[in-house]
């Protein structure tokens, strides 16, 4: 049958020939799929850039739809969004900038839990003859409700894991 070429932006395959790419390769659904598969990965201050210079799509302020979806030459973003997104942009420049000063890094960052856990294991290094009480769990800031957390990602429960009694490895 001959090899076969997958396109991961458009998720679908063909026979693998000079022609079949290059055909697809300049199709017009193609470059529309790897358009949005890179518009996911644009900075804040670029979509907001776009975005105020389009006009508002009647049809979708209307009905909340619009025939075009992400084709659409018209914005698709309520002022709401737009202020939001303002306000991501301010937010991302402020951090730049005390980045750019020298500024410590803010808090809940990862640096500051790598520190934290670095004293917590040298405290109990050095007062390793005195009894170990259990640490307290706590989640990083910034993580999701831990009922919304995957179960590889939540919290042991007090005591540690329950063990069978006849449980076997290997």
């Amino acid at each position: 049958m001959g090899k076969r070429y997958f396109c991961d932006y458009c998720d679908r395959s063909f026979q693998d020939n000079l022609h079949n790419r290059k055909k697809h390769l300049n199709g017009v659904q193609h470059l529309r799929a790897k358009r949005v598969w890179y518009d996911l990965f644009r900075d804040a201050a670029a979509v907001l850039q776009e975005e105020q210079t389009k006009k508002p799509c009647r049809k979708f302020l209307q009905t909340g739809q619009c025939d075009f979806g992400s084709n659409c030459r018209f914005s698709h973003m309520t002022e709401q969004d737009l202020e939001k997104l303002s306000a991501q942009v301010q937010g991302e420049q402020r951090s730049k900038e005390l980045r750019q000063e020298g500024a410590d890094v803010p808090p809940g960052t990862i640096e500051d839990w790598l520190e934290k856990r670095a004293k917590r294991l040298s405290a109990a290094q050095s007062n390793s003859a005195l009894p170990e009480k259990p640490a307290l769990f706590q989640y990083p800031p910034g993580w999701p409700p831990a009922q919304d957390l995957p179960p590889s990602l939540q919290a042991p429960p007090p005591g540690g894991w329950p063990v069978p009694p006849n449980l076997q490895w290997g």
